[in-house]
């Protein structure tokens, strides 16, 4: 039986989604615990996103084949009971049998979210801490040379196909809280957090809209390659096309 389920996770003590030689992974804590459910057979979870080190996910979504006998509601909670208190499994639903989230999702949404205010131990667990006011009004007309379908190396890590189209880049301010949302059909190895550090240093007046626009063309890496830390971006969802499950 094939299930996908949606996934929460607290990316602070793991070395990304996808399972590395080295170093603790939500894909690895997965297959531990589907390992453990099984009588210690190997199955292969699927994610919708690779996300970094250090970023979470509260919309990241999985798929696998089980080959046991539990019901879907057993397996559920059983699953649910045995992975860490910093991964969470939502309700498992069927899909079909040649389902793979990342070759299915359309569109990801990603969030970042900076803390603009006096030091804050718990609000900077999930975000970034910037003390020095920023122009949140700049950033957002900034974010406007962001959208669309372009070359975005300048903005990520090398990939052969670098075209990437994105949806909507939002920036917006909620009390001291600012947020950034930005939505694509699919990102390079960094590229958010390479858009939120162009950013702040358009919100701090280190940049302007037209040096963001004109390091988008640049052949190198755009203000130096700089990437904002992964602790403020997560992968809140996943959007698909036609019905890929039943149910969801």
């Amino acid at each position: 039986m094939r299930y996908v389920a949606r996934l929460e996770y607290d990316g602070t003590a793991f070395s990304g989604f996808q399972v590395q030689s080295t170093g603790r992974t939500v894909q690895g804590e997965l297959e531990a615990s589907l390992a453990r459910l099984s009588g210690g057979r190997h199955i292969r979870v699927a994610g919708a996103g690779r996300t970094d080190a250090g970023v979470h996910a509260s919309g990241q979504v999985i798929a696998f084949s089980w080959p046991g006998r539990a019901s879907r509601r057993e397996l559920e909670r059983a699953l649910d009971a045995s992975l860490p208190p910093d991964v969470a499994v939502g309700r498992l639903r069927r899909a079909a049998q040649d389902f793979v989230p990342r070759r299915a999702a359309l569109r990801r949404e990603y969030r970042y979210t900076v803390w603009n205010g006096p030091r804050s131990p718990l609000r900077e667990r999930y975000a970034l801490g910037v003390r020095e006011p920023l122009d949140v009004t700049a950033m957002a007309s900034a974010a406007g040379a962001l959208v669309g379908r372009m070359d975005f190396s300048a903005l990520g890590g090398w990939h052969r196909q670098p075209i990437r189209t994105l949806h909507r880049v939002r920036v917006r301010k909620s009390g001291r809280t600012v947020i950034i949302d930005v939505i694509g059909d699919a990102f390079l190895r960094q590229m958010v957090r390479s858009i939120v550090a162009a950013l702040l240093r358009v919100g701090r007046g280190e940049a302007t809209a037209e040096d963001l626009a004109i390091a988008l063309r640049s052949p190198g890496r755009a203000f130096a390659g700089a990437i904002a830390p992964a602790k403020g971006l997560c992968l809140r969802n996943v959007r698909f096309g036609p019905p890929q499950t039943t149910g969801w």
